[in-house]
């Protein structure tokens, strides 16, 4: 339940929206200056008085990336020795075929194609990124690598921290009410596995209302509400269960 210490207001880039001593929950999209918190984008400002925490829910933006973030690529082009993924950020990222095959290759006897072709889905983590060039991302570790089930909901990346939640709230909000599998990644594209389509189709539902609806106060009781309805409209759940 939100604080009734908590206040809100829109703001713009270089708007100071809060003044004293606070702790600062979002620090890519608030500035102290002097003893002034101002906000650097579009957003809903949000000062907790009672925690003495403030944050910007970003209400625009695109992708930044940053090391190990955890991404979800399309592969856009294929090379001699590495692959393009569409990431989502201003450039293209680079996959080294060494780096996902986990050997060396030789460009003249084998075509990368036969592993991962263009428009398969990987799983990557973002290895080097110095806004010179564009990012390279690896598959080694576990659970990365080219997807092969499982179903991909795209958000605006600067929705992301609101469909994981408070100490990861609305993240298991959605796994609990679904039994689906939900796998957020940084950079908007959210990957999940679940028992069947309809449930499938009840869990995108409910993301994209995250994200239209994130500046919204309340947002997790009426996401968990919409779910319920949902699932006692599809015949999933008795309808008794909408009243619990």
């Amino acid at each position: 339940m939100e604080s009734q210490e908590t206040h809100r207001a829109l703001v713009v880039p270089g708007e100071a929206f809060a003044e004293g001593n606070y702790k600062v929950l979002t620090p890519s999209y608030v500035i102290r200056v002097n003893k002034k918190y101002v906000a650097t984008v579009v957003g809903l400002a949000q000062v907790n008085e009672e925690a003495k925490e403030v944050s910007v829910i970003p209400l625009e933006g695109s992708y930044v990336p940053q090391p190990e973030d955890l991404v979800v690529g399309y592969v856009v082009g294929v090379g001699l020795t590495s692959w393009e993924l569409d990431i989502r950020a201003p450039f293209s990222a680079t996959l080294y075929a060494v780096d996902f095959l986990g050997r060396p290759v030789n460009p003249a006897k084998e075509d990368l194609s036969k592993y991962l072709a263009v428009g398969d889905t990987v799983l990557a983590k973002v290895e080097v990124f110095d806004r010179s060039r564009g990012p390279i991302v690896t598959t080694r570790g576990k659970g990365l690598g080219k997807v092969t089930r499982g179903t991909v909901v795209e958000i605006s990346p600067v929705k992301v921290a609101r469909v994981i939640g408070r100490k990861g709230s609305m993240h298991q909000l959605l796994e609990g009410e679904t039994g689906c599998e939900v796998l957020v990644t940084r950079n908007g594209r959210i990957l999940v596995n679940c028992p069947n389509k309809e449930l499938e189709d009840v869990l995108a539902m409910a993301i994209l209302k995250i994200e239209r609806e994130a500046h919204i106060p309340g947002l997790t009781d009426r996401v968990k509400e919409f779910i319920i309805r949902e699932k006692v409209r599809r015949g999933l759940i008795g309808g008794e269960a909408e009243a619990d």
